[in-house]
């Protein structure tokens, strides 16, 4: 089974949505772009296995819901989106922020600054990741074995 991924990662998928680096290839496969353009991941997931693929970090090294999977799960409708979230986070540099704070907690709590300063209330953000985190949960999605 893979785990719910750290908190931060629901918000890098809304950037993700909201930037435009979701490319559906079909109903299982997607690509998404990295927030720097220098990846582009593969995604994969058949709801109806509860299987899910992806070749970033947090999905194939951590055995975690990675963010592409979030993402494509949003585009797909199987998640909550919130554009009022989602918009601001559109051309946020993820891995400048993980690599120079080196913690998911400090990233996601400069992010909801960030989010305030926009007009977004840190409660509501919480409230939405927290939604998220337990429709993942829900899926019970696990890896495909290879």
């Amino acid at each position: 089974m893979l785990a719910v991924p750290p908190r931060v990662k629901v918000l890098e998928a809304l950037g993700a949505v909201a930037g435009g680096r979701i490319k559906v290839l079909d109903d299982r496969n997607c690509l998404v772009d990295a927030s720097e353009g220098t990846r582009t991941y593969k995604v994969y997931v058949d709801i109806e296995k509860k299987i899910a693929n992806s070749d970033d970090n947090g999905t194939f090294y951590r055995n975690y819901i990675g963010y592409p999977i979030i993402a494509f799960l949003m585009v797909k409708g199987l998640l909550s989106y919130d554009p009022a979230i989602a918009t601001p986070l559109a051309e946020i540099k993820w891995r400048t922020l993980n690599e120079r704070y080196k913690s998911y907690w400090k990233v996601e709590t400069l992010i909801k600054k960030m989010l305030a300063e926009k007009g977004v209330k840190p409660e509501d953000v919480d409230r939405f990741v927290s939604k998220v985190l337990d429709e993942l949960a829900a899926l019970g999605l696990r890896k495909q074995a290879t």
